[in-house]
């Protein structure tokens, strides 16, 4: 499975440089935990642990020849860390890719700087809500 491109190609995405630590924004943070999630797929897929990580410690340290504000997610080391220790944590604790990602988000999202989070939407439900069926439905 040739993940390193899509790895190259989600880290390599656009947003605004800062001087201080860089803090995700919701959409950043969903997109993290779609890669988690498209992680732990590959684990089950019969990506090895070795493989995996070691690509994207590779993506990583190729990117660090663009500036930050290039960068998608991991525009400071924190980021890089953040990042590589979750798909670490995909190997290193199986479950299921929903709780891997649902797990990430909760945890980026508490990455993201006060300002951001009085805007921000709820997480999505990794659970499916049941539909309600309204009256002329049942006629």
């Amino acid at each position: 499975m040739k993940i390193t491109g899509v790895i190259l190609a989600a880290v390599l995405g656009t947003c605004a440089s800062q001087t201080q630590a860089h803090q995700p924004s919701f959409q950043e943070c969903i997109e993290g935990s779609e890669f988690i999630l498209h992680a732990a797929m590959s684990r089950d897929s019969g990506t090895s642990r070795d493989d995996f990580v070691g690509r994207v410690q590779s993506d990583l340290n190729a990117i660090q020849s663009f500036p930050p504000e290039y960068r998608w997610f991991a525009q400071d080391e924190d980021d890089e860390d953040f990042l590589l220790g979750a798909s670490e944590a995909v190997f290193d604790t199986p479950r299921t890719p929903q709780i891997h990602q649902s797990d990430f988000l909760q945890a980026c999202v508490g990455r993201m700087g006060t300002e951001s989070t009085q805007s921000t939407p709820a997480p999505v439900p990794t659970t499916p809500v049941p539909l309600r069926q309204d009256k002329a439905s049942r006629l």
